[in-house]
């Protein structure tokens, strides 16, 4: 097989491979468990598909989900409403186990999962943690928008308690298991009154306080621009946040790899690929893949340029799937 990570330090690079390299993922978990890694049975389902998945696969870039961990303790204590509620969202600090068990947890993966690639962890911006567990959990998809518009002060200052325990966490992957990088994954708001020069005022500084102590550790960082449905992003909005590749939704944003690429500031790019069940990535035949992957990256070209999709994909794709399209990425002439 291919120096895996020779593949990662050309695509960071922005040089031509040996071959496109490509990496897929996909929750182990359904959404409600993933704020519930407390759950010995959840933690040892994650855990072990999760290996299995790196082991049998072996991508050319390992990303370690956080199914389990993406709730923050004090946003998960109790269900939030008000503005006051919010106000309880602290720091939980080093020895809480939600920092040491995703620390045993990614530890655990890195230990016992072959090492020829990259491996990366994903975490969420601090306003991240707090969108996803109102909308995700408690199935309130207007009660992040309301809160920030009714009292902007107060969730940014519970965004930034989170982001301690972020950090926290982030220096402890490094010093303490065998990670090379973080998957960062960022969302503006949305809302239009959120235009850029509140994202620049409210969210930016937030994003930036992570992705620039991220990189005191390791300068890779790959940003996910989390898009999906209806929720969309502006890309020039993050064409100067410090990452060396970067993932969007290509289709949901729809923005090509290419076009990208170029708003990007020709920053590395990840994706290409839709993630919605039914589409060519899951049901298309080998041709039609072929003719998929030679249309990508005839428009995107190979320097700095990996193939994947726009967010995480079904759990149910086959394995032999996925190593088709490496299989056919290896093969492609432009």
């Amino acid at each position: 097989m291919t120096d895996r990570k020779k593949l990662i330090d050309a695509l960071m690079n922005n040089e031509v491979p040996e071959r496109v390299p490509s990496a897929f993922w996909h929750h182990f978990v359904s959404f409600h468990d993933h704020y519930n890694g407390s759950d010995p049975k959840i933690y040892d389902t994650v855990l072990s598909g999760q290996k299995k998945y790196i082991n049998e696969l072996k991508p050319d870039l390992i990303k370690i989900m956080s199914d389990g961990f993406f709730g923050h303790p004090s946003v998960c204590s109790k269900v939030i409403k008000t503005v006051e509620d919010l106000k309880e969202v602290r720091s939980v600090g080093p020895d809480h186990p939600w920092i040491t068990e995703q620390v045993n947890y990614v530890k655990d993966v890195c230990d016992n999962t072959e090492n020829g690639a990259y491996k990366y962890y994903n975490i969420f911006s601090p306003l991240q943690y707090i969108r996803l567990r109102f909308e995700e959990y408690d199935e309130d998809f207007t009660k992040f928008v309301a809160l920030f518009k009714e009292s902007p002060d107060t969730m940014i200052t519970a965004a930034e308690n989170i982001a301690q325990d972020i950090k926290i966490l982030v220096k402890n992957l490094f010093e303490k298991t065998g990670i090379d990088g973080i998957y960062y994954s960022v969302q503006s708001v949305q809302d239009s009154s959120f235009d850029h020069e509140l994202h620049k005022k409210l969210v930016e500084p937030l994003d930036l306080e992570i992705l620039d102590y991220i990189n005191t550790f390791s300068d890779n960082a790959i940003l996910h621009i989390c898009g999906y449905g209806k929720y969309t992003n502006d890309l020039s909005w993050y064409a100067d946040y410090p990452a060396r590749v970067f993932n969007w939704a290509v289709y949901s944003e729809n923005v090509s790899l290419a076009e990208g690429k170029k708003i990007l500031k020709g920053k590395p790019v990840l994706g290409g690929f839709d993630n919605t069940p039914g589409t060519i990535l899951y049901t298309g035949s080998e041709e039609e893949l072929r003719k998929e992957i030679k249309r990508i990256l005839d428009e995107a070209g190979t320097a700095g340029v990996a193939l994947g999709a726009d967010c995480t994909i079904s759990s149910d794709i086959s394995l032999e799937r996925l190593e088709l399209i490496r299989k056919i990425a290896s093969e492609y002439k432009a």
